[in-house]
């Protein structure tokens, strides 16, 4: 059956339904439910420019999805993240140090900082986190060890592991729930759930239906989603051929080499189907050298 909206997940679904002017108000009613009580509401954001944070070359080719700031100077990095990634948390950290560095005063400067929020929408589970498998929401802040308190509460990292997210619509009891089910289930619905109804949701919606895509937005969604499809499909395989290298190895040894195999394997197949080595090395952690040599 022809699908009525688009896949959230696409890179196309994302910017056109969190990422535009026109819909800036889902975006910032998405932030609202997703920290419910623990930020001031937001009323006004406005979109950053995310290709030239950071004065280096390298600072300016990490480019993450959204980046905006409210009026009261709350910074917020949103991406969304398809298919597992090697050194993610390390890319999460590295992108919070623009949004620090960019509020750097000349002069006389006392050091103060505006919160910084990082939000990761992930279509994957880690596997690290495989003894909480209820838990869908992750939120984390500098704390201190022994007694747990948070040490530092202006630096967060919040990220949805989108998989684990199973609540049904009798279920969706906040405005969080409703958000994360419009979210992961959105391609799949025929209409508006009732659960849903509402100005906001219904705006959402209207915005995803596929019938009224103009001819070039229509076309520039059909080749995202063949992206998403193609790179889900190599990485699923890869991972599943990659487990198989490890079988008979000591445990140690043969995760660490079932995990060098899923890899080598991802790198050759996102190759073969023809990804730009950069999106290969960001999702692999293999060299651009090695790549090469592949």
């Amino acid at each position: 059956m022809q699908e009525r909206y688009i896949n959230f997940f696409t890179d196309y679904g994302f910017k056109r339904l969190f990422g535009s002017e026109p819909n800036k108000d889902c975006l910032i009613d998405f932030l609202n439910g997703l920290f419910d009580g623990k930020e001031a509401q937001i009323i006004k954001l406005e979109y950053r420019n995310t290709e030239h944070l950071g004065g280096s070359e390298l600072d300016r080719k990490a480019i993450f999805d959204l980046y905006c700031v409210t009026a009261e100077g709350t910074h917020f990095i949103v991406e969304l993240q398809k298919a597992k990634q090697q050194f993610f948390k390390d890319r999460a950290l590295f992108y919070s140090t623009f949004p620090i560095q960019e509020q750097a005063q000349k002069g006389d400067w006392n050091f103060k900082l505006s919160k910084i929020y990082t939000v990761a929408i992930l279509d994957f589970v880690f596997e690290e986190d495989a003894n909480t498998p209820e838990k869908y929401l992750y939120e984390v802040k500098l704390t201190e060890q022994e007694t747990k308190t948070v040490f530092y509460d202006k630096l967060t990292f919040v990220y949805l592991e989108m998989p684990r997210f199973k609540k049904e619509r009798h279920e969706l009891k906040t405005k969080q729930d409703r958000w994360l089910y419009a979210i992961k289930n959105l391609s799949q619905l025929e209409s508006i759930p009732e659960e849903l109804k509402s100005e906001i949701f219904e705006r959402f919606f209207q915005t995803a239906e596929i019938a009224k895509l103009k001819p070039q937005e229509k076309q520039n969604y059909e080749k995202s989603l063949k992206y998403y499809r193609d790179l889900n499909n190599v990485i699923d395989t890869a991972f599943i051929e990659g487990k198989t290298a490890g079988l008979g190895e000591g445990r140690a040894e043969g995760e660490a080499k079932g995990q060098a195999e899923t890899l080598r394997k991802v790198a050759l197949n996102m190759k073969e189907q023809g990804f730009a080595l950069d999106m290969i090395a960001r999702t692999t952690g293999i060299s651009l050298d090695d790549l090469q040599n592949l």
